[in-house]
């Protein structure tokens, strides 16, 4: 089954829209469970339905160009990165906010972004645009957010597939963390005003 998908993989990374095709049907359960993650992260603010974003995503791959699927993480990556994108763009086109309404996101203490609380709208968009300010830092470091936090990867399956210790990922665990709270700060300090 591994070399199936590994072969799929490649013939889909070689733009080959059948191949896509399949992938997209074979992947499905663990493309539907991260579907579920993105929407459940959104805290109801896009109310998009999980089979809806599954579709619009597998739109959104089947039109890809310039990416590159080397395996099964990384197109679940990819996939993750396409869903979020539809998510925060569905979540601008619905939202109506009363002025003066403020919001929060707040990172744990751990070493996880698991208990981010996306509040309103903003919140998810301000998400985003710092996961997207961290891919333009250092693209690996958000590639390492996507898998573990919109895919659901643990630490030793990201070091598994990267070929590194498991400590390591938690160092650049912790470094994209850093730079996501620092970005985070800095667009609600912009967001508010404040020096």
């Amino acid at each position: 089954m591994e070399a199936e998908l590994d072969a799929l993989i490649r013939r889909a990374d070689s733009a080959d829209p059948a191949a896509a095709d399949q992938l997209f049907t074979l992947l499905y359960h663990e493309l539907h469970q991260v579907a579920e993650r993105n929407l459940r992260r959104a805290n109801g603010i896009a109310t998009l339905g999980t089979t809806t974003l599954l579709h619009e995503t597998y739109l959104n791959i089947s039109e890809r160009r310039g990416a590159t699927f080397t395996d099964q993480a990384r197109f679940l990556a990819y996939a993750s990165r396409a869903m979020r994108g539809l998510v925060i763009d569905y979540a601008r086109r619905n939202r109506a906010l009363k002025r003066g309404r403020q919001f929060e996101i707040t990172l744990a203490g751990d070493d996880s972004l698991q208990h981010i609380a996306i509040q309103q709208p903003e919140s998810l968009e301000q998400l985003g645009d710092a996961v997207a300010e961290l891919t333009r830092l250092d693209p690996a470091l958000a590639e390492l957010v996507d898998m573990h936090f919109f895919c659901g990867f643990t630490f030793a399956e990201i070091a598994n597939l990267r070929g590194v210790s498991e400590r390591t990922v938690q160092r650049d665990w912790r470094k994209a963390r850093l730079l996501l709270q620092h970005a985070l700060l800095e667009d609600a300090s912009d967001a508010t005003g404040a020096p």
